[in-house]
């Protein structure tokens, strides 16, 4: 029996964490090494899909200080379209939640998504070892949110290795900050000599973010949030080049507890981790 596709498809776009975030060097073409633990949360933008007949792929609504061409959702689907030879186009319609700028992977989410649901939309069947080459040209983290599960990211990002872990809850602070990632890249304060990990399996709390002391240093907000968090739980920290910072606990009530120390003018939220992401069955 042919499997008749989905006209119109409406799919979660999950934010990640980095439960912690070394930079172990830099490369000669001037890209940094990285080892660092991601994992999704259920913090998620909201994309809905339609198909359309005339070849065109556009964006339904505006996203706030970013172009219909500069959205890494809209490139996802061209690149995704022109890769496949596929003649069919896409309405794309966003509901942002996720913020932008927060170090939480949210377009990398959105290209991720509109990937893994096209695949099915316009009944690709794409393995997702191919879709995750793709990935690889849009963004360094478009490859963790296709692969689907938690995962440990070595090298510039690229080489991931799947890893299960505990169920945990998420207090989640956004500090009213945009952060660009290549500037706190380029901070002269930057550790870029952190020891890589010998092992594959990390305790609670284990190691930091070593882009945090160049980001809290030049937006005073994201100093403050972290410090809030930290005051009743010590494992605190940002989550990729920030704003957002988390504080992730074995408990609900812990988790609770840690937002109701961040003052109210900042921005909050109450999160789970995932075990995989929700279009993982997307891709074989």
């Amino acid at each position: 029996m042919t499997r008749t596709p989905p006209a119109t498809l409406v799919v979660a776009a999950p934010a990640k964490v980095n439960l912690f975030l070394h930079v172990t060097g830099r490369r000669a073409d001037g890209y940094h090494t990285l080892e660092s633990l991601f994992a999704l949360v259920d913090l998620a933008d909201t994309i809905t899909l339609a198909h359309r007949d005339d070849g065109a792929v556009v964006r339904t609504n505006d996203v706030a200080g970013v172009p219909a061409g500069d959205d890494l959702a809209v490139r996802a689907a061209r690149a995704l379209q022109s890769a496949a030879r596929v003649r069919a186009g896409v309405a794309i319609g966003l509901e942002k939640r996720v913020p932008q700028g927060a170090g939480l992977g949210g377009g990398s989410s959105d290209a991720a998504s509109v990937l893994l649901a096209l695949n099915r939309l316009w009944s690709l069947d794409w393995p997702r070892a191919r879709l995750v080459e793709l990935a690889a040209t849009l963004g360094a983290d478009v490859p963790f949110f296709v692969g689907g599960e938690n995962a440990l990211a070595r090298g510039i990002g690229d080489a991931l290795t799947p890893v299960t872990l505990p169920p945990l809850w998420v207090a989640l602070a956004f500090p009213g900050a945009h952060v660009r990632t290549a500037d706190i890249f380029a901070a002269p304060e930057l550790t870029r000599s952190t020891a890589s990990a010998k092992i594959d399996v990390f305790s609670e709390g284990y190691g930091r973010n070593d882009l945090a002391v160049a980001t809290v240093a030049r937006f005073p907000e994201v100093a403050e949030a972290l410090a809030a968090l930290a005051s009743v739980a010590p494992q605190a920290r940002m989550t990729g080049s920030g704003a957002c910072v988390f504080a992730a606990c074995a408990t609900e009530r812990e988790a609770r507890g840690a937002l109701a120390c961040v003052p109210p003018r900042i921005g909050r939220h109450l999160a789970r981790t995932l075990a995989r992401h929700p279009l993982a069955g997307f891709a074989p």
